[in-house]
Order: structure tokens, then C-alpha cells, then sequence
């Protein structure tokens, strides 16, 4: 093209391709090569000035358009009873987008007026969006999780909450064709009964309550995870209104991006790199990163602070995540969601050459996330394939943030926090709610780079507090109690390692351990035991530094959306800060060390249901497998049985120990093994196996297996009537991990000649352990 394009010709090229929007995308799509390329920079800059454009760096987009989440008003139906609505939060100067809502079978009616929190998906390249429902604004209905049972009036909802027997009715005309048997979920409808049941309507039906759709459903309610707000607490969510300017740094034009998984259901923590032009600081960085500012929205005493603190901790499942936040903060408002403003709280990182922060400040602020990225997109784009958004981006934000974590891995090599290599499980489920596929999560560099920019971040802010001598809540790990040290200790002696002796255990003792059983048959064995010597990690108001990470001072600050000891954190920033009146409050103090412990067990609460929903699912994914032989490995042994983690699920099964052959077997709890009477068959962990899979129970998430072979040969099947029992064990008994334990109670139990051998045995503790290492 040898003219200039008009600027009605560049606005709707930018808005055919709002993935090529940078200055030489526009001149290359419309030929401008040369001195015409001044001219058209001049262009550009009237279009900004005008209104019509907003600069990001070197890329020029549309200012005028919605958060993907939003708050709508629905319009009157039109002439064909299709339903509209217009955003409430409309920043832009041009007109009004038109959003067209899409409603399921199960949501409830809407008429004109109602305010509502919707999913906002834009349509091709015009100013339209459609719109699903999330809910309705300051509409809260109790929840209700039961079994349906059919009646002659309807039906009736008997729930499976431990120590309920309050029933629901649900009227003829709101079973939404519930079958009697099914796990559902319902909702209250009407108001509430003075005399009589309280009337519902099902809202879902989740099927047989063994089925997989239940499992998390269950767990929820098990472990008594509260999932479902109160009426307060969400109408004060759906009062917030955006955070603006007024008492903020203005970050706007700091280009951060957000990095997630593909499945992120929030973004709470974007960050930006670029090389420090300090000359005292060669080859130094300066990194940025920036924390949803949820202090802002959930003040001290609030309602929403009150349910916050009782929840602790979002929980995640593979089917559905229970929030900490009502979703208006968690999925709106403090998420930081591309090209809308968003409140923050920052920290401004300056590292050396060798990835050591030499300096650090933190600010509240403003910002608008430049691209919403995920941890596939990012490596790709670093590996070489980058697609049309990261494209943009790769030379001045996508580099330079692994320069800086380059720079990071030398201080993390230094430092030696611990380096244990457990690959992550992943569920996926498919439109039935049933596993498609269970996969290990692949390691990326991009998933590293995030980890130790926000583990840096967590340091920084605790450094602030600390020296500021403000109260806090630490997140603690202490190192392994002597017990749990010299149980790994044997563990790596069995295996033929060696852990240090006689000196202050540091994590480069044990990462010397994990290095000596890399690449080996017991490597996963070295590993597990690792992780299981380690102490657990809480939260407290003093500061006994965190082992794992081989750091002094460390808190968590990164993730209020999802973690309440974050906002307290955060609180205690915005004190020390004097940026306002939402900081600590003196009640807060005082309580400090009570909160601590509160969250410290809601955390392990959460973790138990996620590992109990994770075991079922795992157990319904087998369960169309039984009779199948599989390959795995001894991963724990315990007086009734073996524990085998296997290789393509990652899922734990029992061998119960009656089945382990026709003799007695001795557990030596100190050199954690099991050991026959007669044929000296030594089972411990670590040793490669072949089991049939003899059932798997979803209900339980219980896992049963068969030894087949014991590092590669045949084990003799069945058990005498004695073998392996002790007198009142046995039977199908759900055990730890989810599976079975024991046979069947009576004489068939009683002790026998195999028992008092071992018993005379057991007498000798220093003989029996000699016999073992002669074995192994």
C-alpha cells in the first residue's frame, strides 16, 4: 500500500486481529515501510490521544471492554422472549456492549431489573458479549446435599450430612426429574416453614452417591468444609465496588502478566522483569510482583472477614473448588484478570548477578495485568513456539523474567533448600464427572520460575515486618524430630545409602541423599521417605524459620484470595505502611496466635478432604479394572499388610498381609519391614512388584491388591489359617491410605506354632535386625 491507511481503517484492523497490535504488525499488514513508519507512529499517537486506543508497552488495544466476570442488569425480554443485559461497570466512552445471556435448564428465572454475576465471553469482533449466569446478586439460598427419595407428592431429600436428620420436601413440579436413589443438590425455595418440612428444589442431580460427581461433594461435607456463605457475607461481597486511583501508585503502564495453569479458576499474583540500570548493580534485575490487595475489600470484623477466617483456606478438587471469598472478590474484583484495573499491593525486588535481593519495597497500587498467560503458552514461547499472544510479549517481558530466574537458581543452588522430585497427580475428569485420564503434571521451567519469584516475595515481606517489629503469622517448618530422622536414616541404610551423622542437620545433608539415589531403582522409595521425616508446616506469630526452604524468615504473602494467614500479612503491610485504616486491628493482635492455630488446622482439614476426594477418585477409575495385574512398588508396610503405590495412577493399594503367602510375617517396626518365619521373604519398601488388582471400592476409596511377584519373582499365593493373622484382627476394615486390613475374627485366629516362634524372636531384638541385613 503506498498510501497511509485512514484512521477508520487502523481501528478495524485492530480489531480484526487483536493479537497483532504492536507498531510492526500494523505497518507490515498494511505495507509501511521506511520514513512512512514516522507517519505512521504519528497516526497512532492521535488515535491514543483521542481516546480510540490505550498503549501497553508497544501494543495498542481497544480500551472499551468488559471483565470477563461481571455485575449486569437483565433487560425486558425481547420480542422473541430472548434476554439481554447492560453492564453495570461500563468504563469506556463509546456506547454500551450488548451482552445476550445464555441460560441453562437449571437456572433460575430472571426478569427485568435483576442484578446479576455473569460470565462474560466477547463475541467475534464486534462490542458483544454473551453472558452465563454465576448467580444472582443478593439472592443466597441455603444448599442443600441429600439423597432423593420419591413420594406421591414429590419427593423427599434425606441429607447425608453426619448427625443431620433434618429432611426436605420437594414439590412435584421441582424434582428437575430426579430418580429415586440419586445423590442431589437442591436449594431452598420459598420461604422458610414455621410448621412442617422445609420445602426445596433440585438444582442438580449428581447420580448414584457412589458415582464420581459425588466424591468431592462428599468429602466437603464429611470434613465439614463450609460451602456455602452466608446472606451477609454476600451481600457485602456484591457492594464492593472497584478499587480506583485515590491513595495508590499509579502501576498501570507496568507491563505484569499473569502466569496460572490452563485451569486457573483465580489470578492473584502477576509479575514483570527487566535488567537493573543501577551501573553499582551489573548484570543485576529488578523484579516486580504484585498481589491482589483483597486487605482493600475484607476489612477486620466484616462480615466477610468473620467467614474468611472460619474457612481458613480455599479447598480445591478436581471437579469444583469451595472458595475462601464470595466469588464477586475471588473470581472478580481481586482477580487480576488482563487489561482491567486492578488494586495491589507490590514489591519491588532488586537482585545481584547471582540472584541475591539486595534491596526491596513494597507499594499500593494500581494495575492492569498485560496479558493473562499460562505455564504451557509461556515454556512454548521460550522453547521457541510462541503463539500470537505470548508472540508480543517474549522479547521484553517474557525474557527477561527468566533471565531474572536464571539469576535465582545460582541463590537457590546456594542455599540448598530441599530438593525433593515427587511427581504431581492430575485427575481429569470428563463431561460425565467421571476420570478420563489420571496423568503426572509435567514439571516446566515456567511453573519454577513463578515458584521462586513468589518465594523471594514471601521473604521480602516477612524481612519488612520483622524489621518494622510488627506482629505477623509466620509459616513455620521445623526440621525432623530426631525419631523421624533416624527412621529415614535406617531407610537409606537398607537401601545402601548414607544420611550424615553427628552434626546439625541442614537440607544440603539430605539433598546429598537424594542425589546419591537419583537415577536409581530406589530413588522414588529415597524420596518418599524424605517427605515422610519431615515435620508438617503451620502457621504461628513466632518465627522458627522454615526448614524445607532452608530460610530464616519466611511468611506467606502471595495469595490472600485463597489463604487468610495472607491477609493478615497483608494487614500488617498496609499497618507498618500507614496506607490507610485497614491494617491490623488491635483485636487482631491479641487473637494472633489463636488465629494461627485455627487456619493451621483449617489447612490440614482441606488437605485431608482433597487426599480423601483424590483416593475415590482413583479407586472408581480402577474399579473397571479389577482382576488386571499391574506393576508398582512397596511403598510402606505395616503389621497387616504391604502398601503398593502403583506405577501408571500413582494410587496407593494394600496387599492385606494374609495374602502375602502360606506363613507367618513378622513387622519390625524399626527397620519398617516384613519378614516370613519360614522362608525368610524379607517385604520392604522400595522393592519393585506385580500385583493383581483384587477391588477397588469408590465409596471408600479402599484399593486391594494380590502380590503376584516380589522383584521380578513369583510369590506363592493364598495363607494358611494362621498366616499373617493376630487374635481379634482381621476382616475388610477400612486401614489408613484407604485400604483393607486383616481376615476374618474367631477360632480361625487363634495364636499357633508360627506365632510363638516369632514371639521368641521378637526376644531378640539385635539378632532379628542382624538377620535382616544378611538377607537384604
Amino acid at each position: 500500500m503506498s498510501q497511509l491507511p485512514s484512521k477508520p481503517e487502523i481501528l478495524d484492523w485492530i480489531a480484526a486481529h487483536p493479537t497483532q497490535t504492536a507498531k510492526r504488525d500494523i505497518a507490515k499488514a498494511f505495507g509501511i515501510k521506511g520514513a512512512a513508519r514516522i507517519d505512521l507512529k504519528r497516526l497512532l499517537k492521535e488515535l491514543e490521544e483521542e481516546g480510540h486506543l490505550e498503549k501497553r508497552k508497544k501494543t495498542y488495544r481497544d480500551p472499551d471492554s468488559l471483565p470477563p466476570v461481571s455485575v449486569v442488569m437483565v433487560n425486558a425480554p425481547d420480542s422473541d422472549g430472548d434476554l439481554s443485559a447492560r453492564p453495570l461497570e461500563w468504563q469506556g466512552e463509546g456506547p454500551e456492549p450488548h451482552i445476550a445471556l445464555i441460560l441453562r435448564d437449571s437456572d433460575p428465572a430472571l426478569g427485568e431489573g435483576d442484578r446479576i454475576l455473569a460470565k462474560l465471553t466477547r463475541v467475534g469482533n464486534e462490542n458483544a458479549y454473551q453472558g452465563r449466569l454465576i448467580r444472582k446478586i443478593g439472592t443466597n439460598p441455603t444448599r442443600i446435599l441429600g439423597v432423593f427419595r420419591k413420594t406421591s407428592e414429590g419427593g423427599r431429600i434425606l441429607p447425608i450430612d453426619k448427625g443431620s436428620d433434618k429432611e426436605w420436601t420437594v414439590p412435584e413440579g421441582a424434582l428437575h426429574g430426579a430418580k429415586d436413589g440419586e445423590l442431589v443438590e437442591a436449594e431452598q425455595s420459598g420461604p422458610r416453614a414455621r410448621m412442617g418440612l422445609p420445602r426445596a428444589r433440585v438444582v442438580a442431580r449428581l447420580g448414584d452417591p457412589s458415582a464420581p460427581r459425588a466424591v468431592s461433594l462428599i468429602a466437603i461435607h464429611q470434613h465439614g468444609i463450609p460451602d456455602a456463605f452466608p446472606d451477609t457475607v454476600v451481600a457485602e461481597a456484591d457492594g464492593m465496588k472497584p478499587a480506583g486511583l485515590s491513595g495508590r501508585e499509579d502501576l498501570r503502564d507496568l507491563p505484569l502478566v499473569t502466569i496460572d495453569p490452563a485451569d486457573a479458576r483465580d489470578h492473584d499474583d502477576a509479575c514483570f522483569a527487566e535488567a537493573d540500570t543501577d551501573p553499582k548493580n551489573p548484570d543485576g534485575h529488578i523484579l516486580w510482583v504484585a498481589i491482589a490487595d483483597v486487605a482493600h475489600y475484607v476489612t477486620p470484623g466484616s462480615a466477610l472477614d468473620n467467614e474468611a477466617r472460619r474457612r481458613g483456606n480455599s479447598s480445591y478438587f478436581p471437579d469444583r473448588v469451595v472458595p475462601m471469598l464470595p466469588d464477586r472478590l475471588s473470581g472478580d474484583l481481586c482477580s487480576l484478570h488482563e487489561g482491567v484495573p486492578r488494586a495491589c499491593i507490590a514489591v519491588r525486588m532488586q537482585l545481584d548477578a547471582r540472584g541475591n535481593k539486595i534491596a526491596h519495597s513494597f507499594h499500593r497500587g494500581l494495575m492492569r495485568s498485560a496479558a493473562s498467560l499460562t505455564y504451557g503458552q509461556v515454556q512454548a514461547a521460550m522453547d521457541g513456539k510462541p503463539d500470537d499472544q505470548c508472540g508480543p510479549l517474549l522479547d521484553d517481558v517474557i525474557r527477561p523474567l527468566y533471565a531474572a530466574y536464571e539469576a535465582l537458581k545460582i541463590a537457590r543452588e546456594a542455599r540448598q533448600p530441599l530438593d525433593l522430585d515427587l511427581p504431581e497427580r492430575r485427575i481429569e475428569l470428563g463431561d460425565d464427572g467421571r476420570v478420563a485420564s489420571v496423568n503426572f503434571r509435567e514439571r516446566l521451567d515456567a511453573h519454577k520460575l513463578i515458584e521462586e519469584f513468589m518465594v523471594l516475595a514471601n521473604v521480602a515481606a516477612a524481612e519488612t515486618l520483622i524489621k518494622k517489629k510488627s506482629p505477623l503469622l509466620f509459616r513455620v517448618h521445623e526440621e525432623p524430630s530426631k525419631e523421624k530422622l533416624e527412621a529415614l536414616r535406617e531407610t537409606a541404610d537398607s537401601a545402601g545409602f548414607q544420611v550424615a551423622k553427628g552434626q546439625v542437620l541442614k537440607t544440603a545433608h539430605l539433598n546429598r541423599l537424594l542425589d546419591q539415589a537419583a537415577g536409581t531403582d530406589q530413588a522414588e522409595l529415597i524420596n518418599m521417605a524424605t517427605l515422610r521425616s519431615m515435620m508438617q508446616a503451620y502457621y504461628a506469630p513466632f518465627n522458627f524459620g522454615h526448614f524445607g526452604l532452608a530460610l530464616q524468615n519466611y511468611a506467606h504473602f502471595t495469595s490472600p484470595i485463597r489463604r487468610y494467614a495472607d491477609l493478615v500479612v497483608h494487614r500488617s503491610l498496609v499497618s507498618v505502611h500507614g496506607w490507610g485504616k485497614d491494617g491490623l486491628s488491635p483485636q487482631e493482635i491479641e487473637n494472633l496466635e489463636a488465629t494461627a492455630g485455627h487456619i493451621s488446622e483449617t489447612e490440614r482439614r482441606s488437605m485431608m478432604a482433597e487426599r480423601d476426594t483424590t483416593d475415590r477418585y482413583l479407586a472408581a477409575y480402577l474399579s473397571e479394572r479389577v482382576g488386571s495385574e499391574m506393576t508398582g512398588r512397596i511403598s510402606g508396610v505395616a503389621r497387616f499388610g504391604a502398601f503398593v503405590r502403583l506405577d501408571e495412577t500413582g494410587a496407593d493399594g494394600l496387599v492385606p498381609i494374609r495374602s502375602l503367602g502360606r506363613e507367618f510375617f513378622h513387622h519390625d517396626r524399626e527397620a519398617n519391614t516384613l519378614m516370613g518365619s519360614e522362608s525368610g521373604m524379607m517385604v520392604q519398601p522400595g522393592q519393585r512388584v506385580k500385583v493383581k488388582l483384587a477391588e477397588a471400592i469408590p465409596v471408600t476409596g479402599g484399593i486391594a491388591l494380590e502380590l503376584l511377584e516380589l522383584e521380578g519373582k513369583a510369590v506363592e499365593q493364598g495363607a494358611a489359617a494362621t498366616g499373617g493373622r493376630r487374635p481379634g484382627r482381621g476382616g475388610p476394615g477400612k486401614s489408613r491410605k484407604g485400604g483393607f486390613k486383616g481376615g476374618p475374627k474367631g477360632p480361625a485366629a487363634k495364636p499357633g506354632p508360627k506365632r510363638k516362634l516369632v514371639r521368641a524372636k521378637r526376644k531378640d531384638a539385635k539378632t532379628a535386625t542382624k538377620v535382616r541385613r544378611t538377607r537384604s
